[in-house]
Formats: structure tokens, sequence, C-alpha cells
């Protein structure tokens, strides 16, 4: 009894999940973790963005930062210089030569030790060849991707967008989904930002005419100043506070009331922050933004709680949307935008709308069907198969699942395979008493019997939706997820549910079932 309860129980709290979806406006009624089914793109509208992430810019980055500490490596005075000349980086590897034969061996042992195993190290003669293996790159590129589609996810959740799809494609493709946007520049425009922040001293000592020469010497380097394109500002390229160190950013406004940004550091941004502007109190530090000088003031304190604030003749709009750049991270390489489709929101709703009517025909058809073939137990059948439909709704929104064109076709398929879920038991019992097998047993045996051969078709299916799951992309996915969602449904309504129905009619007693004497 108490099984049979419970089973009555999940039905109807699934049930309830679907009546937000069913029913928007009485969603407010309900918990915030039972809320209506969004919809896709292409039943909603709204723009589709595919973009690429330049990953050869990335391993250049990479290359870059290998010179350097191959150069720190080989004068790393605690260890003894290792003289060397004709350090090269191609991009790809870097080169250097060992000015003393009897120093080849020495100098790749400190190589191997201080870079690690990410990187090889080969001699021809007297020079070196440093470059990442083949498994560091593949690994590079792997966390240039998720680290990438995590920050576009950041930075559009933190603009409001509801329900956006974010999902890796192809190795080096992300596709974004907006449903409901019908202008995707802005969103265009902020997600491809790089945002990547850094702190330099500025070079006082940099000549006018040098300036003009725009040969920057070593050490320096010339770069533009944000509020004036056509104004050179020399800064030191060493990097005394990174923006991977921030923690915060707000939009703000300074005390004339103009928007500014404020940041704030974790710890040991906050020591770093301190120690620069503890002893360079008196001159000038650049904050750079994606190779542009955004703000060069002069240090008039230390600054030791680790906060700042960075203004520039902002907009508030454009205060509001460096914060969100700045806070969701730097992106470890460049997006670009390769392809962009916007679904107008009146397509989704006469799609909406034509796939209403098909579902309903369709669902009558069937259910007239069933109550022809099966009498009383087909009548069974379509009540257990409308609390179905109405649990994969329910299911799905209680998930956060997205229905889409390709997530209906799953419901649709799953309420056929429902059918067939039905229709072997039923099957069953009649054979059974064509055998002569009196009608509660058959029953019984109609039940069980046919268990095992739902539960592997049932199974087979949802094997088949988890490798689309796993391989697929985009609608591929959303077919997958309503097809899994409705296995699991139509084995729990079918095998249960059905059978607590036909139970309560029969009531332990031997009655004579009229579709049983159909020929």
């Amino acid at each position: 009894m108490f099984k049979k309860l419970a089973i009555i129980f999940i039905s109807l709290f699934g049930c309830l999940l679907a009546v937000p979806t069913l029913s928007p406006k009485l969603a407010p009624y309900f918990p915030s973790w039972i809320q209506p089914i969004p919809l896709g793109l292409d039943l909603k509208g709204g723009a589709q963005l595919l973009l690429e992430v330049d990953t050869d810019v990335m391993l250049k980055e990479k290359s870059a930062q290998l010179y350097d500490e191959v150069r720190s490596a080989m004068i790393d005075r605690n260890k003894g210089v290792i003289r060397f000349s004709d350090l090269r980086n191609t991009g790809k590897e870097v080169t250097l030569v060992v000015r003393d034969d009897g120093e080849v061996s020495k100098a790749k042992g400190r190589l191997r030790s201080v870079l690690g195993n990410n990187v090889d190290v080969s001699s021809s003669g007297k020079t070196l060849t440093i470059s990442y293996t083949s498994k560091a790159r593949e690994e590079f590129i792997n966390d240039a991707m998720s680290r990438s589609i995590e920050i576009v996810r950041r930075r559009i959740d933190a603009l409001g967008t509801k329900e956006p799809s974010i999902q890796s494609q192809g190795g080096k493709y992300i596709l974004v989904q907006l449903p409901g946007v019908d202008n995707p520049e802005r969103i265009k425009e902020l997600i491809g930002k790089t945002a990547k922040m850094s702190f330099h001293l500025v070079n006082e000592n940099i000549t006018s005419a040098q300036l003009q020469s725009g040969h920057a010497p070593s050490g320096t380097m010339f770069l533009e100043y944000m509020e004036n394109p056509g104004q050179l500002i020399p800064v030191y390229s060493r990097v005394e506070v990174s923006g991977d160190s921030l923690k915060n950013s707000q939009a703000d406004f300074d005390q004339n009331n103009m928007p500014v940004v404020t940041t704030e550091f974790d710890a040991s941004g906050t020591r770093r922050f301190a120690k620069l502007t503890t002893e360079h109190v008196g001159e000038r530090f650049a904050i750079v933004l994606d190779d542009k000088v955004l703000s060069a003031p002069t240090i008039r304190e230390p600054i030791p709680g680790g906060r700042g604030q960075i203004s520039g003749g902002f907009t508030l709009q454009g205060a509001k949307d460096l914060a969100v750049l700045l806070r969701s991270g730097a992106l470890p390489a460049p997006l670009e935008v390769i392809e962009e489709r916007t679904v107008g929101a009146g397509l989704g709703a006469d799609t909406i709308a034509t796939g209403k009517i098909g579902s309903v025909v369709g669902v009558i058809f069937i259910l007239v069907f069933m109550a022809m073939m099966y009498g009383i137990f087909g009548l069974f059948a379509d009540v257990v198969l409308i609390v179905n439909l109405l649990m994969i709704v329910g299911v799905s929104a209680l998930f956060g699942a997205t229905l889409t064109l390709p997530g209906i076709a799953g419901i649709v398929l799953t309420l056929g395979m429902a059918v067939d879920a039905n229709i072997l038991p039923f099957e069953r019992i009649r054979d059974e008493v064509r055998e002569g097998v009196p009608t509660l047993r058959a029953v019984d045996y109609g039940f069980t019997r046919s268990t095992k051969t739902v539960m592997d078709g049932e199974l087979t299916n949802l094997i088949c939706a988890l490798i689309l799951f796993q391989f697929g992309a985009g609608p591929i996915r959303g077919f997958a997820v309503t097809l899994s969602i409705g296995v699991a449904t139509t084995l729990f309504t079918c095998l249960l549910l059905t059978r607590v129905f036909v139970d309560y009619y029969m009531n332990g007693k031997s009655k004579k079932i009229g579709y049983i004497r159909m020929k």
C-alpha cells in the first residue's frame, strides 16, 4: 500500500512542477525553484554568435613568457651565470647560443630543472632550442577554451541576459545563444574584449625625441594613451601588479560625481600594490588595459589597503562595462565573431503555435487509438500518457533545461515510446489469456514478463541519448536532454503507475476484460 501511495505522490508532484510552464500566471505563487521552463533561441527569438578562440596568439604569448624564463634561468646569480648570446623567440620556440662548449650540458640541465616537464630542451652544438611539448600545448589550448567559456559566461550573466547557452563546439569555437536579445552588438563588443589589465611604472627618462622616433629602448614600451590616441606614454615592460590579482571591481562616482571604476585586490595583489605605491611616491604609474594606457596618475601617498580608483572620462555605461570586464577576468586568447544569426520573436511564436496544434492533434489520435484498442486499460494508458507528458515538462523545468524545437521532437519521440511501453504488457496479457491463464494471473504475468523487454528498449534509448549529449552540441544536446528525461519518466509511469491503476481496477478479482476477447 505504501509503495502505491509513493508512486501516486511522485506522479502528482511531477505534474505540479509543470503547472508554472502551462500557466505562467501562476508562477509567482510557486517557489523560486519551480518556475516555467525557459524557451530556447528557436522558440523565443534572439541572437546566436559563433566565436573563434585565437589560440595562436595565446601560444605566442606563452612563447614570450618562455623567453623571459629562459633568460632568467641563464643569468641566475645564485646558481651562477651561464654566458650565452643570440637569444631569440621565433614564436614557437626559443633558441640561444652557449658561449662555452663546456657549459652546454650545464645549461641544458638547469633549463630542464627550472622549466619542468612541460618543456623540451635540445641541443645542436652550442645552440640550444627550448620549446613546449605537444602535450603542454594541448593543455594550454584546452585550458584557454574552458577559461574563455567561463569568462564569456560571467560577462553575459553580469549584463543580466537570461538563459544564455554557452558551449564549446569543434575544438576552438564557442557557440553563444542569447534568447530574447534583439541587438547583440553591445554583447559582441563586450565579450570580445581581452580586458587584460596591468600596472606599470612610467619611464620618465625618455626624451621627446625618442617618443617621436617610436623606437622604444630595451625594457620600455611606448603605449597609446586612450584619452588621446595620438599621444604615447613610455612605460616599463615589467608588470608591477597584474590584473590577475584583481578581486573585485565596481562602477561608482568620485567626489565630483563623475563615473569611475573602483578596484580591490586580493592578498597578494594588495601587498604588491602597497609596495609599488610606497616605494615610488611622487612617480607616475600607468594603468594598462589591452596594451593601451587607461590612466597614468602620480602616486601621491602609499595605498596599503589594496583599494584603488580608475578614472578616465567614463560615461556611466562605460564604467559599468569596464567593471564587468575587469571583474570577470582577462580572456586567455582573443575572440573573433565568425558567424552571427538573429531569430525574430515572431518566427518563434509561429513555431510554438504550429507545434501546439501538431502536438494536440497527435496526442488526441493516440488517446483515441489506445481507448479503442484496449478498452478500460487503454483509458488507463491515456491517463498515464498525459501524466508522463506533464512529468517531462516539470522535470525539465526543475533541472533548468531549455525547451527548443529539437527538445520538442524528443518529447514527441518519448510519447511514442511510452505508447509502446504500455502496449507490450497489454499484448502479453492478451497472450496469457489466450493460453487459458485466469485473468488476474494473466495481468500479473503480463506486467512482470514484459518488464525486461520494456526496460531493454528504454535503456537502449537512454544510451543513445547519453552519447548524443556527450558528443553533440547545441540542438543535438537539447534533443538528448529531453529524451533522457523522457526515458526516466516513461519507465516510472508505464511500469509503475499503469500497474497501480490496473491493480485498483482488478481489486484482486478475475474480471473479464473486453479487449482480451478481441481477435
